[in-house]
């Protein structure tokens, strides 16, 4: 034996893990935007009397220590699913009172706190995406996944589909396998599979599962070219001319005088103005809403006179713009009644998305 044989650190990324950062982004919005939500029906009620107040920010912090918790103490794939989850609310519940702790005057509905966790939020998204991607794939790494997965067959829950993917990634690495014993492991491991005594259970779909299957052969029997087009074409055309009527106010109104004073002062009101540096920021987010409004009103021209692979290219940069850039600012401003238009460019998005897949070969 080798003593001083190297030791290997690099990290690996777990098997699954893009699911799970879903489940934790998925949980994380929704934990946001229902507790906004509450509060604002609710009249924000305090929890607590005296000089005691419970602030939902602990118990985001209970949620995330139960969450890491269970995930150091249990080895089961499915503490992974919860993990994700109570980390995805706890962190909702922790980041949603973000105004109270960078002001002195703990003020909740402080503007820059919207689009702090929304640009948050984004940073999650581009997690998501990047772990959605393709992944290198190393011997190392292949048998790290194969030795996650053989919960399978501890729990006697071994399919045929499974049993496919164990011998793929196993094979994989004894063909690339970088030092002898990983390819040892790897035979041994695939002579094991394919054993008389692994027993193999017919494959049952999950709840999920069978929705997402459900929804897709109603997408591919229902969901003509025709009724996709028109449906993006109305949604995305709609959301241009609203990107660009704050825009077109503005100048109107610069032209009309009488008109300018009390179009400042409702802004004032509002909250939306408070010096001149947010009227300036505010100017600013004008311009990008309807600079992405054109974008997105050429991509929806594009895909009425039938040139599908750039109308497509162009709607997806106008909503991108939208996602990424212009919402961060609205959050300012409007703090979360930005939330509605967001998730409606997200669906327009989606659906973009699907119409490419199914009807426009060329790819972004």
């Amino acid at each position: 034996m080798n003593i001083f044989a190297n030791r290997i650190r690099r990290p690996v990324e777990r098997d699954g893990a893009a699911f799970y950062v879903f489940l934790t982004l998925l949980s994380f919005g929704l934990s946001v935007v229902l507790t906004r939500l509450f509060l604002q029906l609710t009249g924000y009620p305090q929890l607590g009397g005296g000089t005691l107040h419970i602030a939902h920010l602990l118990w985001g912090g209970l949620l995330l220590f139960t969450g890491s918790m269970s995930m150091l103490i249990f080895a089961n794939r499915w503490v992974y699913r919860l993990g994700a989850i109570f980390s995805g609310v706890g962190v909702g519940l922790f980041i949603d009172e973000v105004g109270k702790f960078i002001t002195r005057t703990n003020d909740y509905f402080f503007p820059p706190a919207a689009p702090i966790i929304y640009a948050f939020f984004l940073l999650v998204v581009l997690l998501y995406l990047r772990l959605r991607g393709n992944r290198p794939r190393d011997a190392r790494s292949e048998l790290y996944r194969v030795i996650d997965t053989l919960e399978e067959v501890f729990e006697r829950d071994l399919d045929k589909t499974e049993q496919f993917i164990f011998e793929t990634r196993l094979q994989f690495v004894i063909d690339h396998a970088e030092y002898p014993d990983q390819e040892h492991f790897a035979r041994e491991l695939l002579r094991f599979i394919h054993s008389e005594q692994i027993s193999l259970v017919a494959h049952k779909p999950g709840w999920a599962e069978r929705l997402i299957q459900k929804l897709m052969e109603w997408d591919e029997r229902w969901v003509s070219r025709r009724r996709l087009k028109a449906v993006l074409v109305g949604g995305m055309g709609t959301m241009g001319l609203w990107a660009l009527q704050d825009l077109v106010r503005s100048v109107l109104i610069f032209f009309l005088p009488q008109q300018f004073e009390h179009f400042l002062e409702n802004l004032i009101k509002l909250g939306r103005i408070t010096d001149l540096t947010s009227l300036g920021w505010l100017q600013m987010t004008i311009s990008f809403q309807a600079a992405c409004g054109l974008v997105l009103l050429f991509g929806t021209a594009l895909l009425i006179l039938g040139k599908d692979v750039r109308g497509v290219r162009i709607s997806f940069l106008g909503l991108l713009m939208f996602l990424t850039m212009t919402n961060l600012l609205e959050f300012y401003f409007d703090q979360f009644s930005t939330i509605g238009p967001a998730l409606t460019q997200l669906i327009l998005l989606l659906i973009l998305l699907n119409y490419r897949r199914r009807f426009v070969s060329d790819s972004l």
